[in-house]
């Protein structure tokens, strides 16, 4: 049953974190809670809590290198393939904020996780490592990247679709946000547990399997989300949604992750998290080279081109 509950396990994880926006969106709005606090709180933590449930089954039930692949292919994945394949369905128009803001933002997460686990070439360490102290300080920077994002608070258009006005009663609302949390729960682990048995089976790498079958599952929930707005013409849901869920992934992920269970890096982890940096370069240089706050069809193309570059590339480096 390992392969069908596999497969399975990213039903149960996108259903569960649905169930789990619903339910904890309605408590928040019965308590008068702003748009945008749902939005940086429920919403944003619905769409990664797959990968916080992956990370953390990975890290406990001893496979890191899942956990830590997972973490950086969700986020190759988001900006590269589902940021690529957004725009293909129709041209994403950047605000003026988000080149100033989310995308360097997005860019400081990528080069901080690369900072804080690469002991094994910048220190010339045995194994880098990402210990409970790295946890705290990624929380840390993910509490001051809360802040700036509040004090910053403007209503964002599409919210509604995502977090629900619909009125529930507080104890459908609760039974929801159980059931999602036992979806992610069961999803999570099921997932880790094909993936171990992939890996085994077919002699790939632990790591290999978290950035490539296990992280493009997780990312689920980005891709409908910001294909759903890119669709219906909010561009700042679909950029906002992958962008934010990438700043989540690195600070609030892996923080809590480390905070619990030390994460080992080794050295062929440092390629991957120097791609994970190159994408949010790429997604820089493709904002500026086309038209001016439009990342266009053929932007996304080139973007998705990378990411099947990396995944061609990754899957040669370890074989």
């Amino acid at each position: 049953m390992t392969y069908p509950l596999f497969f399975l396990g990213f039903f149960a994880l996108v259903k569960g974190a649905s169930l789990l926006v619903d339910g904890a969106a309605s408590i928040a709005r019965r308590f008068n809670v702003s748009d945008f606090a749902i939005g940086m709180t429920v919403v944003a933590f619905g769409t990664t809590t797959p990968e916080l449930f992956v990370t953390l089954i990975a890290a406990l039930g001893g496979s890191p290198d899942i956990a830590i692949g997972n973490v950086v292919g969700s986020n190759i994945a988001n900006t590269l393939l589902i940021l690529g394949v957004t725009a293909m369905i129709r041209p994403l128009v950047v605000s003026r904020g988000t080149i100033l803001r989310e995308m360097p933002f997005g860019l400081l997460a990528s080069c901080a996780l690369l900072f804080v686990a690469g002991d094994a070439v910048l220190d010339e360490a045995a194994q880098g490592v990402v210990g409970r102290a790295d946890g705290l300080l990624l929380l840390s920077f993910f509490s001051i990247f809360l802040y700036y994002s509040a004090s910053t608070a403007q209503r964002v258009a599409g919210m509604e679709e995502l977090a629900p006005q619909r009125g529930l009663s507080l104890a459908r609302a609760l039974a929801l946000v159980a059931v999602g949390l036992a979806g992610l729960a069961l999803g999570g682990k099921w997932i880790v547990d094909g993936a171990v048995a992939i890996a085994q089976t077919f002699g790939m790498s632990e790591t290999l399997v978290g950035l490539t079958v296990v992280a493009i599952g997780t990312s689920l929930p980005e891709l409908a989300t910001s294909a759903v707005a890119a669709w219906k013409g909010n561009s700042d849901l679909a950029l906002g949604n992958v962008l934010g869920s990438n700043i989540f992934n690195i600070y609030f992920v892996l923080g809590v992750t480390a905070s619990v269970r030390p994460l080992p890096f080794h050295a062929e982890n440092i390629v991957d998290l120097a791609a994970m940096v190159g994408a949010n370069l790429l997604l820089f240089a493709v904002v500026f080279l086309g038209r001016r706050m439009v990342l266009d069809r053929w932007e996304g193309g080139v973007l998705v081109g990378g990411y099947l570059v990396y995944l061609a590339a990754g899957i040669a480096r370890m074989k």
